[in-house]
């Protein structure tokens, strides 16, 4: 049973069984329609069929969620026969499934080479909110953040951003896709790794589960979170269109630089100016500035109304989400106190700007980016 620093065990739940991906056929999961097509040319498939070929799979895939041909009702049995012997349309392998008493869910997913990522699916009241990574490990370093200790290993494939969403799907039992009454409702590009520098594979897995012939998720319901790769923003706007996040933490060159070294190279004011310049934004559709509250670093009376001047002299439409700290094994940083998150929370509120407290969730799974592929990877040099 996995232990957490605040000697809480969580509840594992029965694992689902789920046919893990081979390496030996190709997957058309994560392929655009075209692609797709061109597959089904390449094994035969008349050209004038492949479109519609396609078509019928996308359905399936996305609006139905089928996890193998057999499935594909619409679709002759030799056909889906003749696709089996060249494809896959199978799950990546689950190694564990933990669910929080609070309801949150955690995937840890591995892939056909081996590499895990995590996934994290957090339901509220008027929301579900699935938290999506876009990398193995991350290069950023940021001091605070668990998955800022391990290495990059590599870019996810869009395959594979999309799989994160189906295996969530999967678990809380909604295909047929519907808008309407989903429990997955929202997506987050909060997980492992920086999305901004894996752009071109985040925008084709976005692109998929936007697609209103399939998953159907509306742009205004998928936030993307950066630490602030400054070059990347306006193609994000631009190309993608979602909502954007920006992990701030700090108000200060100084202070950032020091827990982010990313500040090194895109300083504020750089960062800044893209976000008031992101496409889209307005009152309407603010930018969120998420800002982990770290004792006697960055949660002070002076921060608060520097966050505020700050936001008000770059005119940024904003709503800042307070983040309490969730403690790692290792980390050299204590949570605020409620009473100071709660001060610092009032100054941003008073100044007529969205401060709202994140309640931590999960936290007796580890649910915060990196700690269960941690613990995993710990657990196997244990044994080695």
């Amino acid at each position: 049973m996995l232990q957490t620093p605040l000697g809480i065990e969580p509840v594992v739940a029965p694992r689902p069984v789920i046919p893990a991906a081979s390496d030996a056929l190709p997957t058309l999961v994560g392929l655009t329609r075209e692609e797709i097509a061109a597959h089904l040319v390449a094994i035969g498939v008349a050209d004038k069929q492949s479109r519609m070929r396609a078509q019928q799979i996308w359905h399936w895939l996305y609006f139905r969620g089928a996890q193998s041909f057999d499935e594909m009702t619409n679709i002759s049995k030799d056909l889906r026969a003749e696709f089996a012997r060249h494809f896959i349309i199978g799950r990546p392998e689950i190694i564990e499934r933990l669910v929080s008493k609070d309801g949150t869910r955690k995937y840890l997913m591995r892939f056909p080479d081996g590499n895990e990522v995590e996934t994290v699916f957090i339901p509220e009241d008027d929301r579900g909110t699935l938290c999506v990574s876009s990398q193995v490990g991350c290069t950023l370093t940021c001091k605070f953040c668990h998955t800022g200790t391990q290495r990059l290993v590599r870019n996810l494939t869009p395959t594979e951003m999309v799989m994160q969403v189906l295996v969530a799907r999967d678990d809380l039992g909604e295909w047929p896709s519907s808008p309407d009454g989903r429990l997955l409702s929202n997506i987050v590009m909060m997980g492992m790794g920086e999305p901004l520098y894996n752009f071109d594979n985040v925008k084709t897995a976005l692109k998929i589960v936007m697609d209103p012939e399939g998953i159907c998720l509306s742009r205004r319901r998928i936030t993307l979170s950066t630490s602030g790769v400054v070059p990347m923003i306006p193609r994000c706007g631009e190309e993608i269109g979602v909502n954007l996040a920006i992990s701030l933490h700090a108000v200060r060159d100084d202070v950032r630089t020091d827990i982010m070294p990313i500040n090194n190279k895109y300083p504020l004011a750089e960062l800044l100016a893209a976000c008031r310049d992101y496409p889209g934004v307005s009152n309407a559709r603010r930018i969120t500035f998420e800002y982990v509250m770290l004792k006697d670093i960055n949660d002070s009376d002076a921060d608060a109304r520097e966050l505020v001047r700050l936001l008000r002299a770059y005119d940024i439409p904003a709503k800042v989400n307070l983040i309490p700290f969730n403690p790692w094994p290792g980390s050299a940083y204590e949570r605020s106190t409620d009473a100071r998150i709660k001060r610092f929370s009032d100054i941003v509120f008073e100044a007529g700007i969205s401060a709202p407290v994140r309640t931590p969730r999960g936290e007796d799974i580890l649910a915060a980016c990196g700690q269960l592929k941690s613990e995993s990877e710990k657990k196997r040099k244990s044994a080695s």
